[in-house]
């Protein structure tokens, strides 16, 4: 249990990371996060409503450390 804990605060964060990287937009990002969310959701893989509230944490907590991330830095060329 400690160990889904753990996960919970964790990877909803670097998933939003992750997608917000891929498509250069944080609202995208987010949302494909809480699809993967509440997919596991319906299918059944959260034991708690304390695994929701720290999935939900996390998820806010990535949202807005994605906000903070810059466009992609372009070389300039010589």
């Amino acid at each position: 249990m400690i160990v889904k804990l753990l996960l919970a605060l964790i990877l909803p964060f670097l998933l939003v990371l992750l997608f917000t990287r891929v498509t250069y937009n944080h609202y995208v990002g987010t949302l494909l996060t809480i699809a993967l969310l509440l997919t596991s959701y319906y299918k059944g893989y959260t034991d708690s409503a304390l695994l929701i509230v720290l999935d939900l944490l996390s998820l806010t907590l990535g949202f807005l450390y994605a906000r903070k991330m810059g466009p992609p830095k372009v070389k300039e060329k010589l």
